[in-house]
Parts: C-alpha cells; structure tokens; sequence
C-alpha cells in the first residue's frame, strides 16, 4: 500500500512537467523566430547586391572623369553630373549647418529642461508625427513659406530654400533621436555631477553631452542619408532639371542628384539610362563619404567617453 502512494504523481511533478513543456515550446518559438529574423535579412541582402551588381554593370561602362566633371547635355556621351554632385554639396551643407544645432538643441531643452506640462506633451506629439509625414507635404511647405513669403531674403527658388525645406523634414528625426541618445546617459552621472556642485547646464555640457554625442551623431547619419535622396521636396521649391552651371551663392539656382537621376530615367533613350545609373554611382559615393566622416568622429567620441 505504501509503494502505492509513493508511486502516484504529485502536484509538484505535474508542475515541472508543464514547465518543461512551457520551455521547449519557447525554445521552438525562438528558433523559428531566429529562422524567419535571418531569412529575412538574406532576401534583404540579395535584393541590395542585386540593385547594386546591375548600377555597377549598368553604370562603369559611362563612368569617367569626364562624365563627373561635365555639365548635362541632350547629348548622353557629353553629359555630366558636375552641377548636380556641387549643387548636392551645397545643400548637404546647409543642411547639417541648419539642423545640427537647432534639432540637438531642441532635444537637449526637452529632455533636460523642460517642465512636465501639457506644452511640452504637445510638442513632444507633434515632433513624433512630424517624423512620419510625407515629403512633399514639407515640399509644398517650403514652396509656401521660403519660396514665396520670405522671397527677399532666400532669393525664391535657390538652394537656400532647398536646404531650409530638407531641413524641416529631417528635424523631427534628429531631435527624437537626439532625445533617446540623452535617455540612454545613466541618471548617476547627472547626480554625481550635482552632487559636486555643477549647475544643470554644466552637467549637460560636461557629462551628459560627450557620453549621448555617439547615439546623436548615429541619428544625424540617418537623417542626412534620407535627406540626400529626395526628390519631392525639391521640385516642389523649384529645384532645375537642367542647368549648365554651379551655384554661387545662397540665392542661386540649382540641381541635385537625385532630380538629374530621375531626369535621365525618364528618357527613353537607353544610353541615358547607362549614365543615369554612374550617377547614382556617385551618389552612392558621395553618400559614403558623408557617413564616413560622420562615424570617425562618432567613434572618436566613443573613445574619448
């Protein structure tokens, strides 16, 4: 009778037997999950080295010295993308110019120094939407306010309106990314800095700046990359198909490289394509250069933190 009753299952077997179950059933779901995470990243892989081996076959045959320092032409063995690639310098410039101190500021004041208040919560909710809106609504934006408002002071349809229009569009990106890169700072290190008799802005420049400047610069390299290829807002300020020459000054007339890439897919002429596709060589180029820098000095303050 006794090994009877010593036999039978108790309540703590059922337990642990559902709890193994329970386990291997987490153990499948993360392996499947880890399958479907890789695969993904495969196919997305092979679609980029896809797109990239056709520019590359399409694109090296047209691409010389000759083709990037060599005004847009009706002809396509005398076309060039110079006015494009200076005009694109000139607004990747502005740009980060514009945006880099007003979007760093903007999050450092609201994570750091603003008060908890329904102002703030609605500018924290407008900056949030403001990062998912399309294009060429600040296209149309721009169009309104520095094109045709503040004429004398842009010059109209120059690349100074282009570079502020591109700037309210990446703003919203940089400032939530600014903000998160400041969430990321330990709040001991502001204490510590506190306890010593720093006033706030001196723990924010000091300490809490140099360690979130990383994820700051991170959020800058995307922005400026989503900047660097648009198109809509550019021709909605004015931005020329086709010009024969390089800006001079703020108030000048202008190109980018992605309207003069878009201006040769359009044609119907294949040899238009092959040279549509060394300017996006180029501005694949010039796109790495940009985040190059941009990483040298993010590691930089890596190793300085």
């Amino acid at each position: 009778m006794d090994s009877r009753i010593s036999s039978r299952p108790t309540p703590s077997d059922f337990k642990k037997s559902e709890f193994k179950s329970n386990l291997s059933t987490r153990y499948a779901l993360d392996r499947a999950f880890e399958i479907a995470a890789w695969a993904a990243t495969g196919i997305a892989v092979a679609i980029l080295a896809w797109l990239l081996l056709t520019i590359l076959i399409d694109g090296l045959s047209t691409l010389n010295w000759n083709f990037v320092t060599s005004y847009p032409s009706r002809k396509p063995e005398r076309a060039g993308v110079v006015a494009a690639l200076v005009g694109t310098a000139w607004l990747m410039t502005l740009v980060a110019a514009f945006t880099f101190p007003v979007g760093v500021g903007a999050a450092i004041y609201l994570e750091e120094f603003s008060s908890d208040n329904w102002f703030t919560r609605l500018v924290e909710i407008n900056i949030g939407n403001l990062a998912g809106v399309p294009s060429i609504i600040y296209g149309l934006l721009g169009l309104a306010v520095f094109v045709r408002v503040f004429e004398p002071i842009t010059g109209g349809r120059s690349v100074l309106s282009g570079s502020l229009t591109l700037s309210l569009l990446i703003l919203p990106v940089i400032i939530v990314a600014t903000r998160e890169a400041l969430r990321a700072v330990p709040n001991s290190l502001r204490l510590a800095g506190y306890a010593l008799g720093a006033t706030r802005w001196q723990v924010v420049w000091s300490h809490v700046l140099p360690q979130a400047m990383p994820g700051i610069l991170t959020g800058v390299i995307l922005a400026l990359s989503r900047a660097i290829g648009e198109t809509a807002p550019l021709i909605a300020v004015g931005a020329a198909v086709f010009i024969s020459f390089t800006p001079e000054g703020l108030q000048s007339q202008f190109t980018a490289m992605p309207i003069q890439i878009y201006n040769w897919v359009s044609r119907p002429q294949e040899e238009f394509h092959h040279i549509a596709a060394s300017g996006i060589i180029v501005l694949m180029s010039m796109l790495l250069f940009m985040n190059a820098i941009a990483i040298y000095l993010r590691n930089r303050f890596q190793k300085e933190g």
